[in-house]
C-alpha cells in the first residue's frame, strides 16, 4: 500500500516501535523528475532488543559507478550486521557503501541491501537519506519509485533458459575469502531455507525478502532465476540425524502456517513477479518412505512414524500446492539419486509416492515443474569408463560390488530413465530435470583416465569409476570429492539445468557432537572412524574429519572440492 502524505512519516515513525514495520513516504506532489533519489526504509521483522531492516535505494540521476548511503537515527540503534552492502557506524550516522559487485547504479536503476540492527526504548525511522552527499525525498511504501513490472504469470518450459540465476552474496562471500575461491565465487547456489527463523534471517544472515531483493537488483534488465530450497518437514530426515529439523513429527500445521504460509506469501509478492524462482522441495524426504521403512534392513523407527502418519506426503502437498499458485514459481520435488532409487524395487515405488504427494492437500501434477536428482550429493554425473551393459569374466556389470544390481551407474541415466517413469505414473511430459553437480566431479590425481584391469567385474568397474566413494551410500562430507559441472542450461535431453543446488563448502553435519540451536544432530556416517550400518552394507563412511554442524561453512572441504574438480578450474 502507498502513503503519499507527508504526515504519514511522522504517524508512522511513532507507530514503529510496536508494530514492527516502518515505511518512509514522500510528499504527494513530488515528481518523479524532480527527485534526485529516493529511498525505501521498512523494518521487517522487530523484537524486543532488535530488528532486521531492508533498504531500496533509487537513483533518479546520472549513473554512478560507486555509491554510498547515509542517516542518522534519532534514537540508540546499532547496524549489528549487514548484507550486499559495506556497513559503518558512527554514534547515530550510518553509512552504507557498495561493494565490488553492485557498485554500478544508473539513472532509474535501484540497489537492495539489509541489516539487522539493536535498540532499546523506541526504533523510530531515519528521516531522511542522503545518496552520495544528495539528499534523497523517500518513496511510498510500495518500494522503489521504478520497481519491475508484474510479471505475465505465464510459465516459461525451462525458467534457466536465457536467464542469469541468483548469486548468493552471503556464500559468494565465503568462497571469495578462501585462497583460490574467487574462480567460483561467482557461480549461482541454492538459498536454504532450513527453518522458520531462515525465512526472516537468522544468526546475521539473510532472509527471504533480502535475498530477493538482491536478486532484483542483480537482474537488471534481463531474466533471473532464483533457487530456493524448501527444508523443514516435521519429523525431517529420519533416516539420519545431521540434519533433523526443527519441528517434530506431528507438527504438520506449525509447518504449515508457520513456514510454508510466510513463504508463499513472501514469493507472492507483486514486486519479485519479474523473478524465476525456482524452489527445490523437501529432500530427503519422500524417498525415505520407500527405502527406510517396514521390512527393509535399511528401515528406521523414524521414517516408519513418518509413512504411517502421512505428514511428509501432507507437508509436500501442502508446499506444491500454496507454492504452486505463484504464477513465477517453478516446484521441483527432490528424486534422492541413482544409488538410492536406482534398483527394480526402489524405482517405479518411489515415482508412485511423488504421485501421492503431488495429488496431496489440494495439490495437482501441474504444480509440479520438475524433478531434482543428487541434491547435496555425490552422484557421479556419468560414468564413461563402464557401461550397465557391459561383462567381464563371464559376470554383469550389474553383479559388480560397486553397481550392486542397481539399473543405473551414473545421474544423467537415471534422471533421464526416471523422468520417463514420472510421466509414465501421471506427470505431465513437460516436466524437466534438475541435477546438482555441485560435489561430483570426481577429479584430480584420482580420476581414472580408462577402464579398469578386466581380471573380474570388480576390477573393471572399480578401477575404471570416477565416483571414489567407499560404497554409493555413503553421503556425509565424502573425502576425495571435487567440484562437478558448473551450472549451465539444457545440458542434456530432459535436464532443465546442471544447478549447484548444495553450496560447495557448506557441511553435511558434523564429525563429532556439536551441540546447537538447529535442531541439527550427530549422524555417525559424518563420522570418520564409523564402520557403517545396512544403508551403506556396513562400509566405512568415507567423512572427512573436523566437520562442523551440517550448512556451517567447511574449509578444508571446499579447498579440497576445487583441488579435486572436474572440470578442472
Amino acid at each position: 500500500m502507498s502513503r503519499t502524505r507527508t504526515a504519514i512519516l511522522a504517524s508512522m515513525a511513532l507507530v514503529a516501535g510496536a508494530t514492527g514495520a516502518a515505511v518512509a513516504a514522500a510528499p504527494a506532489d513530488a515528481g518523479i523528475a524532480a527527485i534526485p533519489c529516493t529511498v525505501d526504509y521498512k523494518v521487517q521483522n522487530q523484537w524486543s532488543t532488535g530488528f532486521t531492516a531492508a533498504v531500496t535505494v533509487t537513483n533518479n540521476s546520472a549513473a554512478k559507478s560507486s555509491w554510498a548511503v547515509k542517516w542518522s537515527y534519532a534514537g540508540n540503534q546499532q547496524v549489528t550486521s549487514g548484507w550486499n552492502a559495506k556497513f559503518t557506524q558512527s554514534g547515530t550516522a550510518v553509512t552504507v557503501a557498495n561493494e565490488t559487485y553492485n557498485g554500478t547504479l544508473a539513472n532509474g536503476g535501484s540497489v537492495s541491501f539489509g541489516f539487522n540492527g539493536s535498540y532499546s526504548g523506541t526504533n523510530a525511522i531515519p528521516t531522511s537519506f542522503t545518496l552520495d552527499g544528495v539528499t534523497c525525498n523517500v518513496d511510498g511504501g510500495g518500494g522503489p519509485t521504478n520497481p519491475p513490472g508484474p510479471g505475465t504469470g505465464t510459465k516459461v518450459d525451462n525458467p534457466y533458459a536465457g536467464a542469469k540465476v541468483y548469486v548468493n552474496p552471503e556464500w559468494s562471500a565465503s568462497a571469495a575469502a578462501e585462497p583460490g575461491g574467487s574462480r567460483i565465487s561467482t557461480q549461482p547456489t541454492g538459498v536454504w531455507l532450513d527453518r522458520i527463523a531462515a525465512i526472516n534471517g537468522a544468526g546475521g544472515k539473510m532472509g527471504l525478502r533480502a535475498h530477493l531483493d538482491a536478486a532484483l537488483q542483480q537482474k537488471g534488465s534481463g531474466e533471473l532465476a532464483v533457487q530456493l530450497v524448501i527444508y523443514n518437514l516435521p519429523g525431517r530426515d529420519c533416516a539420519a540425524l545431521a540434519s533433523n529439523g526443527e519441528l517434530g513429527p506431528t507438527e504438520i500445521d506449525k509447518y504449515k502456517t508457520q513456514y510454508i504460509d510466510p513463504i508463499a506469501a513472501i514469493l507472492a509478492d507483486t514486486k519479485y513477479a519479474s523473478l524465476r524462482i525456482v524452489t527445490t522441495v523437501e529432500i530427503d524426504s519422500l524417498p525415505n518412505l520407500v527405502t527406510n521403512t517396514g521390512s527393509r534392513p535399511t528401515a528406521t523407527p523414524q521414517c516408519d512414524v513418518m509413512k504411517a502418519n502421512g505428514n511428509y506426503i501432507k507437508g509436500v502437498g501442502y508446499a506444491l500446492n500454496k507454492l504452486g499458485d505463484v504464477p513465477n514459481v517453478y516446484n521441483y520435488v527432490d528424486a534422492g539419486h541413482h544409488g538410492w532409487i536406482g534398483w527394480d524395487d526402489n524405482f517405479g515405488a518411489s515415482a508412485d509416492v511423488f504421485k501421492q504427494a503431488a495429488t496431496a492437500e489440494g495439490a495437482t501434477v501441474n504444480d509440479v515443474h520438475g524433478f531434482i536428482t543428487n541434491t547435496a550429493n555425490y552422484s557421479a554425473l556419468k560414468e564413461n569408463n563402464f557401461t550397465i551393459n557391459d561383462n567381464v569374466a563371464g559376470k554383469s556389470v550389474r553383479e559388480s560390488k560397486w553397481v550392486d544390481w542397481n539399473r543405473y551407474t551414473d545421474e544423467l541415466s537415471f534422471a533421464q530413465a526416471f523422468r520417463n517413469q514420472l510421466v509414465t505414473v501421471g506427470f505431465p511430459s513437460t516436466i524437466g530435470m534438475l541435477i546438482d553437480t555441485s560435489r561430483n566431479g570426481w577429479g584430480g590425481t584420482a580420476r581414472p583416465a580408462g577402464p579398469g584391469a578386466t581380471t573380474t567385474v570388480d576390477t573393471y568397474v572399480d578401477g575404471g569409476r570416477y565416483d571414489r566413494r567407499i560404497h554409493v551410500g555413503n553421503w556425509c562430507n565424502q573425502s576425495g570429492a571435487g567440484l562437478g559441472e558448473r551450472p549451465k542450461a539444457a545440458p542434456a535431453a530432459g535436464i532443465d539445468a546442471y544447478v549447484w543446488m548444495k553450496p560447495p563448502g557448506e557441511s553435511d553435519g558434523s564429525s563429532s557432537l556439536i551441540p546447537n540451536d538447529e535442531g541439527k544432530g550427530f549422524d555417525r556416517m559424518c563420522d570418520p572412524t564409523y564402520t557403517g550400518n545396512p544403508r551403506n552394507n556396513n562400509n566405512m563412511s568415507g567423512a572427512l574429519a573436523n566437520a562442523p554442524v551440517s550448512g556451517h561453512w567447511f574449509s578444508a572441504q571446499f579447498q579440497e572440492l576445487m583441488r579435486n574438480a572436474y572440470p578442472a578450474l
